[in-house]
């Protein structure tokens, strides 16, 4: 058994194993629980909709924390992002959405949902907004109303890098056809 100290004597280590004691016999609520400890909620499978891969995170998605990229088009300062995105996020305040917003570049935000399973409610209204370029969920990159024509050709990169490949491949064949030592030598 441990020897009774007087608590005028305790260091950090006794003040933790004490804390320790009296949180062992508390009751917290589920609520109360860091999101990584508390259960996942049950997922209502028909509520899903096979057509729509996107119902199927919304499900996953509910009651997490969820962060999504947004990228105000033109050539923004960060003070003009600050701007426009604190617009974004007071009419979405005015929604009832819980977002927070943080700025990470001239012309990038973050905004933080406390429930991503509005996280494609609020893509939908930042992708319509007349400055958001595009908004990137869950790996997924939406372009905004605001993005122009190279930057719409941008989020297609897969077909461009399949081109980019098969005529570099072009080019290393017809220099290995042009390398070929010949049989027969030639007079200069």
């Amino acid at each position: 058994p441990p020897k009774k100290k007087d608590i005028r004597d305790y260091n950090d280590a006794d003040m933790a194993r004490l804390l320790e004691q009296w949180e062992k016999d508390d009751d917290i609520e589920e609520g109360d629980l860091p999101e990584h400890k508390r259960p996942p909620a049950p997922i209502d499978f028909s509520k899903i909709d096979p057509g729509k891969p996107e119902s199927i995170l919304k499900l996953t998605k509910k009651g997490k924390t969820l962060m999504m990229f947004v990228t105000v088009s033109g050539n923004p300062t960060e003070k003009e992002t600050e701007e426009i995105t604190s617009l974004w996020q007071g009419s979405l305040f005015n929604a009832n959405y819980d977002v927070q917003r943080f700025i990470v570049g001239s012309n990038r935000a973050i905004f933080m949902l406390r429930d991503g399973g509005y996280a494609w409610e609020i893509k939908d209204f930042l992708i319509n907004q007349e400055r958001c370029a595009d908004v990137t969920l869950e790996g997924q990159v939406y372009p905004g109303k605001g993005a122009d024509g190279n930057e719409k050709v941008k989020n297609k990169t897969k077909p461009e890098k399949a081109k980019k490949k098969k005529d570099a491949e072009k080019k290393s064949n017809g220099i290995k056809e042009d390398n070929r030592a010949t049989n027969q030598r030639e007079e200069l």
